[in-house]
This record gives C-alpha cells, structure tokens and sequence, in this order.
C-alpha cells in the first residue's frame, strides 16, 4: 500500500492448494511447510491426511473468504499462482479473473529448486510458463519461485518475457538487476516479516492481534516516510493460514485501517511494474549485476 505520488504497496496471495508436495504427483513424501500441524515432517512414501485437508482448506474455504474481503473494498491483490495449482482450480482462476487480479507464476510445483541442475530448471520454469498460460489464457508477467536455487533469477531473465520479479528481500522499493546476456529486469522485492506464514513459524504470530500491530506499525513507519520519499509496503498472504476466520479479523481490521488514509494506493506488482518501467526505466543502466 502507498501515499500516491510519494509510495506504492501490495498486498500478495499465494495460491498452491493442489501442488503442494504429495507422492500421488510423483513427489518423494509428504508436505511438512507452512501449516498448522506444527513441527511436521516430510513423510516418505506416505501421505500426510491431516496437512493435505489444511491445503485443501485454502481452496474449498480460505480462498473465497480472502475475494469477498477484497472485491468488496474494491482492492486489487497480485497472486503467487503455482501452476498445477491454478489447472487444478479452475473456479479459483476465473474469480481471480473476474476480480482483476494480477496472477503472478509461483513456478510449477512448489518444490524445491536449490538441487535441481540448470537444465532441471530451466526445464521446470518452462513448464511453468506453459501450464500457466494454458490455465489462465495468459502468459505470466510476474514471477516468484519461494524456493529458489542460487540460478533462478538469471534462469528468469534468460527465459524473457516477465515484466517484474519477487525473488528478493533486499530492499525496501524496487530495483533493477542484470546477468550476462540480458537485458536490466526489475525486482519488486517481497517480504518474510509482514507475512502470515509467521502465524505457524517458531517466535511468529500467536494471535490476529499481534498480526495486526506488526502491520500497522509497518505502515505507520512508510506512511510517515512517504511525505518524503518513496515507500512501499508489501503484505504476504496464504488462503490457508490467514483465510481462517480468526486471523482474517486481524486482516480486516487492516485494510480498514490503511482505508482510512489519504493518498493511499493498493496496487497489484503488476501496476507496480509497470508504473516502475514507465518512470524509473533510467535507473536500470545501474543494475546490479547478479552471479
């Protein structure tokens, strides 16, 4: 969210329900990241019941509480879609289509790529792009993996075609990066700290309350910056975890909050990007040149 003319934000929402890691896709066990079955493991060879209904639960409930929060405030959100996920849900898309959502690729599979060979990934990104394309009548713009290897933003730029990249926490506002043989690519950088995943990770959230405290003094702190310079606060979100309608308060009560001020502006990263490329273009002949 953003003081219009002085800062920009976005709120952001990873949509995986369908692709989490599961033997009946091939995967070697079980999903044990982000859910409310604290301490989980990654079962091999086994299916995990319990953690399977809570990323079900993003999709059959989580979801659709998180689009009438924001359709009925009239404010946009970019989605981190993995891409099985979003074939898999095809309702889901065409909400998210029909509220004008900026669906962002979370790669194919939300797995990790930090053991993938180069043309592993570049294989897996490929993929990606195409099963998104099918699923949305759209190539992707946006692009955030989560678990990268050390090769994925360059293996991005290599594959062309995306407007901004989210594979950072380095920074406070966006910023241009390069490799060897492409051209400067923008970072909208995303965020670990104003995110609801801290409600299931050790020293996080344990309760809507604090949830809500650390994101309005995160806009307190822009806000005030922004009568000055430029500020942008990122929010991440999981249908899973904050679609439960005990943390969802906490988000409404949120929204409300920042609804409140003048000169504020919810964009998606694609607005985003594409205000970035319309006025910023010059600060790429200094990107920083990544590995």
């Amino acid at each position: 969210m953003a003081r219009r003319g002085a800062h920009r934000g976005a709120v952001r929402g990873q949509f995986r329900g369908g692709r989490e890691n599961n033997i009946l896709h091939g995967d070697r066990a079980s999903e044990a990241f982000l859910s409310d079955v604290l301490g989980a493991q990654p079962w091999a060879g086994q299916r995990h019941a319990n953690v399977e209904s809570m990323f079900e639960y993003g999709s059959r409930a989580g979801f659709w509480r998180l689009w009438r929060m924001f359709t009925e405030r009239r404010m946009p959100a970019t989605v981190f879609g993995v891409a099985m996920a979003l074939k898999r849900n095809p309702d889901i898309v065409a909400a998210m289509q029909e509220a004008g959502w900026d669906i962002a690729s979370h790669s194919l599979r939300w797995v990790e790529h930090k053991d993938m060979s180069e043309a592993e990934e570049r294989e897996e990104i490929a993929r990606a792009i195409a099963v998104h394309t099918e699923a949305t009548g759209a190539r992707p713009l946006g692009w955030y993996t989560g678990r990268t290897s050390i090769n994925t933003l360059r293996l991005l730029m290599e594959a062309g075609g995306l407007r901004y990249l989210c594979d950072s926490y380095a920074d406070d506002l966006p910023y241009w990066i390069k490799a060897a043989g492409t051209e400067p690519h923008l970072v909208i950088p995303y965020t670990l700290d104003a995110n609801d995943m801290r409600f299931v990770n050790p020293q996080g959230f344990g309760g809507g309350d604090e949830f809500y405290t650390y994101l309005k003094d995160s806009f307190d702190v822009l806000y005030a910056e922004g009568a000055t310079r430029p500020a942008m606060m990122s929010v991440g979100l999981h249908c899973r975890v904050v679609g439960r309608p005990g943390r969802a308060a906490a988000l409404m009560r949120f929204l409300d909050y920042i609804g409140k001020h003048d000169h504020v502006w919810v964009p998606t990263r694609l607005a985003i990007a594409e205000h970035w490329h319309a006025n910023m273009k010059h600060l790429a002949q200094d990107a920083f040149v990544i590995g």
